[in-house]
């Protein structure tokens, strides 16, 4: 019995150790250099890893995080970083691990400048995090008229509604007229109902 207990023990301290291993080995790894690389803003660092035919680095997200390059970019309202790195080939609705997509991200910062260049570039506007929290939804909490604005105009759903049940529509409601996104709210719902509809022709299926 004794044996046996030292053999697991011996196991038990192995298994740690390969645990904390493999985080220090991560540190190594292309894609930690190629993020590290973003932090620092070292374009020709990044330009040179990205040159590698084939490579997928530009869509590397961070091991604990969940976040991309993009994400990291956003983060620091760097809309030169944001349009390079989208050039390179960034995915603009990556997910990190609050389910949160750089559009998100940038809608919660007010970072309009990176917003506007997501959503031309692709970014799906009523993508929701892990709470269902859209990006115009994040601009009724903020209180961001401007941001609204922008992403209203980009065909964000104002009665799509989060975990709770709640809307965009709702929050803005609850806030009152002291809240600016709902008057924003209010226009782009009054200017879609008044588009006339566009009559389709050929047979229903």
């Amino acid at each position: 019995m004794r044996f046996g207990w030292r053999i697991a023990a011996v196991s038990s301290v192995l298994a740690g150790a390969v645990a904390l291993a493999v985080p220090a080995q991560a540190q190594f790894s292309t894609g930690y250099k190629f993020l590290e690389a973003v932090k620092k803003k070292d374009g020709g660092e990044v330009t040179d890893m990205l040159a590698a035919p084939g490579s997928t680095l530009v869509n590397t997200r961070d091991v604990s995080t969940g976040d991309s390059a993009l994400h990291i970019v956003v983060a620091r309202r760097d809309a030169t970083w944001v349009q390079f790195l989208i050039a390179k080939g960034a995915n603009v609705n990556l997910r990190n691990n609050k389910g949160e997509t750089p559009l998100q991200l940038g809608s919660n910062l007010g970072f309009v400048e990176g917003v506007e260049v997501l959503l031309r570039s692709g970014a799906r506007v009523d993508d929701a995090n892990s709470t269902g929290e859209t990006a115009l939804i994040a601009a009724v909490h903020r209180k961001d008229g401007a941001m609204a604005r922008v992403l209203l105009k980009a065909g964000a759903d104002p009665k799509r509604s989060d975990n709770s049940g709640r809307s965009a529509l709702d929050y803005a409601q609850l806030d009152g007229k002291s809240n600016p996104v709902l008057a924003e709210i209010d226009a782009a719902l009054a200017e879609r109902a008044a588009k006339p509809k566009t009559q389709i022709y050929g047979p229903k299926l």
